[in-house]
């Protein structure tokens, strides 16, 4: 899995080609209602730290940069101008991207501000198990068994995905969302992914691919993106909260309610504008969609969010 997404023929390393955006659909890339949103959630992180002259926006995951750029331009100027914005990527930087933003591999220390992570933990590699032992993989996608779980992965099956049938150890994602964390000094960090909890793991796990915006075999060979679902729950830490994308949302403003049908004799355009951003919210927080999505907010020296 490491190999197929961040080798030297990996899926997100590709030179070239429409990016993660040509392949499938995220939050990001469905409205700019998703990026306002984080900005509203930025500007209460901004007063909960005093307002400093620095303001840190760390994106982990950053794509192509358009999160970073939509919450730049979604921000009142006098926020913006105090914004230290970081895309965290292992691919190169794309061209014509906002000159402020900061393209680095690793999230910076002692960060003051918002660490967002979306749709990035579900690509950090991880492997399977079924009935306690290890699935090895081939790079043609063929599965055989391999030997026993043991020693930490296995603790962490016992502890996070119990019993028979096939499970994906999530260690090394707690691990990787630890050290992310880590790297904040003050105020909130959050990873919003498909993801399941504890009492609901699904008994064949999750491992697909995507290619060109269809669902495909999770084969290994670079050609498609591998992801499987996020085990939120383990990787929440002391003080944070779980919640859906559909209550996140809500508590940030994004609503899909219908615009009221007196603006559309009052003001037309302003109606058929009103109703487009409402069918956008909709497809943000659909049950069964984009609106079940986890998301895991972690306060760092601030108070929880939502309190």
């Amino acid at each position: 899995m490491e190999r197929a997404l961040y080798g030297p023929d990996g899926f997100y390393l590709r030179p070239g080609g429409p990016g993660p955006a040509g392949h499938f659909r995220t939050s990001v890339h469905a409205s700019p209602l998703y990026a306002g949103a984080v900005a509203q959630l930025l500007l209460w992180v901004d007063e909960e730290l005093g307002r400093p002259e620095e303001l840190d926006l760390v994106d982990v995951g950053a794509g192509r940069g358009e999160l970073l750029a939509g919450v730049l331009g979604a921000l009142p100027a006098e926020t913006a101008a105090r914004v230290r914005p970081y895309a965290v990527e292992r691919a190169g930087r794309p061209g014509g991207l906002d000159e402020r933003i900061r393209w680095v591999s690793e999230p910076p220390g002692g960060a003051r501000g918002l660490l967002f992570a979306n749709e990035w933990l579900d690509n950090v590699p991880l492997d399977l198990a079924e009935d306690g032992r290890y699935v090895e993989v081939a790079r043609d996608g063929t599965e055989s068994e391999g030997g026993p779980v043991e020693g930490r992965d296995r603790a962490w099956l016992e502890r996070w995905w119990p019993g028979p049938g096939r499970a994906e150890i999530g260690r090394a994602r707690d691990e990787a969302w630890s050290a992310a964390v880590a790297a904040v000094e003050r105020g909130l960090a959050v990873a919003v992914d498909y993801a399941h909890t504890r009492d609901a793991r699904p008994p064949f796990g999750t491992l697909t691919g995507f290619r060109a915006g269809r669902e495909v075999a999770p084969v290994p060979d670079g050609g498609c993106d591998v992801t499987a679902h996020v085990a939120l729950d383990a990787c929440a830490g002391p003080g944070a909260v779980l919640l859906t994308q559909r209550s996140a949302l809500a508590a940030l403003g994004v609503s899909g309610a219908r615009p009221p049908l007196a603006l559309a004799s009052a003001d037309p355009a302003a109606y058929v504008r009103a109703l487009s951003l409402a069918g956008e919210a909709a497809e943000l927080t659909a049950r069964g969609g984009l609106g079940d999505f986890g998301w895991l907010v972690e306060p760092v020296g601030v108070r929880r969010w939502p309190g």
